[in-house]
């Protein structure tokens, strides 16, 4: 979900306060659900299963299709390292342990108002998550490196860019594994973060639907409460609407 595609709705503020109460939960529990799911998914997605002998760990075995999956991680690597992060684009292997343990943070993207307005507004969604390899380095934190607002760690900085796309490479190598992240009901996108050089990150979402009010109610909302954020809105309609990919698919062969 991003600023092209969000629907927009129109509401006072009493539904805003009691939808965004709404929200709040629904968001938590989802959030708790999905780190779940990838805390019992951790063993199928051992970073050595994709890097072999690229990658240090317990085990250094060569591992079929590692050269071409390195040579993939570099490629894309290269393409974000130098600018805007001002990282030496070569990767010498064998590289940092990877820990295979998945982490999954609100999805945020950046609101540009119609009106030309200068300033712009972070959204954060109440239903989609970017998901990682762990590392020190959150993209928030990559960010205000970025920004200056945070002094640069280079070493922290390579890594957190090798995890995100160290797991981008291996839901390809390995689609059986997106397939069943798609059966837990999640789908499984890749986005490239424009305000990170292009870097190319992993997002998983719920099937629910989301919606964010007109351009100047959330000018109002920020300007109160002096952070330039915001959450996108789940409608109890989006709840009772919730779609069962499987009941569908075997409908369709009945039918």
């Amino acid at each position: 979900m991003g600023q092209e595609d969000i629907q927009r709705k129109s509401l006072d503020n009493q539904e805003f306060l009691k939808l965004r109460e709404a929200t709040q939960k629904v968001s938590e529990a989802l959030t708790e659900r999905v780190k779940r799911h990838l805390s019992v998914l951790r063993p199928l997605f051992i970073p050595r299963r994709l890097l072999g002998t690229y990658v240090k760990s317990g085990t250094m075995e060569e591992v079929a299709g590692s050269d071409k999956a390195f040579a993939e991680l570099q490629e894309k690597y290269a393409a974000v390292a130098q600018k805007p992060f001002g990282l030496p684009s070569k990767l010498q292997p064998p590289l940092d342990p990877i820990s295979n343990q998945l982490e999954a943070t609100p999805y945020q993207y950046p609101l540009r108002f119609e009106s030309g307005q200068d300033k712009s507004v972070t959204i954060t969604s109440s239903c989609a998550w970017t998901v990682s390899y762990h590392s020190e380095c959150s993209l928030s934190r990559l960010k205000a490196m970025l920004s200056g607002e945070e002094p640069k760690d280079l070493q922290d900085m390579k890594q957190a860019i090798i995890n995100h796309l160290a797991l981008v490479i291996f839901l390809d190598r390995f689609p059986a594994l997106a397939q069943l992240l798609e059966d837990l009901r999640y789908s499984v996108e890749i986005k490239t973060l424009h305000d990170l050089g292009g870097l190319e990150v992993v997002t998983m979402r719920a099937p629910l639907d989301t919606f964010l009010p007109p351009d100047d109610f959330i000018v109002q909302v920020t300007q109160l409460s002096g952070i330039p954020a915001f959450q996108e809105i789940i409608s109890p309609e989006a709840v009772e609407g919730l779609p069962d990919p499987l009941r569908d698919s075997l409908k369709q062969l009945i039918s």
